[in-house]
């Protein structure tokens, strides 16, 4: 996997670079680094790896707090001179239509780590890997990582990126996902409130 295509990207939060990496120069869906104008990659550099949630990064759904999270980690990277990794792994890797047929069952009841493996998935199939890979084509090797998921954080323990510190980034529950951070903190151990 390698850098196919950079752009510049202004944003609400600032100025951005966006870089889209991928095996072949013609990949659709390619993984994306979005890199602060102030980066500095011999520094101490905040990360957020964000999964990608079109249902809450694009559209605004409250089911998750995906959208939410995407947004503050863009603050908070522009703040501090960030990059945010964004993977093509919707649904915690199931896909978008496989996604979709989660939330059916999780209006008939079941939690979404149950919805998941009803449908014959992992409850969380997301890889870090790449992640690791671009960061590393970066030239970051200390980092402060914007998360509450500790696979990630066990991801980054394989690697020779040295995690400085976790930052939390937690957001207000609503009455429609209460349920879905419930279940991140409870069975997934997700540090959470």
């Amino acid at each position: 996997m390698k850098q196919q295509a950079e752009a510049i990207l202004p944003t609400k939060w600032g100025i951005f670079k966006m870089l889209a990496y991928a095996n072949q120069s013609d990949e659709q869906m390619p993984h994306l680094a979005l890199i602060h104008e102030k980066f500095d990659p011999g520094s101490e550099v905040l990360v957020r790896v964000h999964s990608e949630c079109m249902t809450g990064d694009t559209f605004g759904s409250v089911r998750c707090d995906c959208g939410e999270q995407l947004d503050k980690a863009m603050e908070l990277a522009a703040q501090a001179g960030g990059v945010i990794i964004y993977l093509r792994q919707e649904g915690r890797g199931i896909g978008l239509i496989n996604k979709l047929k989660a939330y059916q069952l999780q209006d008939k009841g079941l939690n979404t780590i149950d919805a998941n493996t009803h449908l014959g998935f992992e409850a969380d199939a997301r890889q870090y890997d790449i992640a690791l890979e671009i960061l590393t084509d970066l030239g970051i090797r200390k980092i402060h990582l914007l998360t509450n998921n500790p696979l990630k954080i066990k991801a980054f323990k394989k690697s020779n990126i040295e995690v400085l510190s976790r930052i939390p980034l937690v957001m207000e529950p609503h009455t429609e996902n209460q349920n879905y951070l419930d279940t991140k903190k409870t069975l997934m151990g997700h540090f959470l409130k």
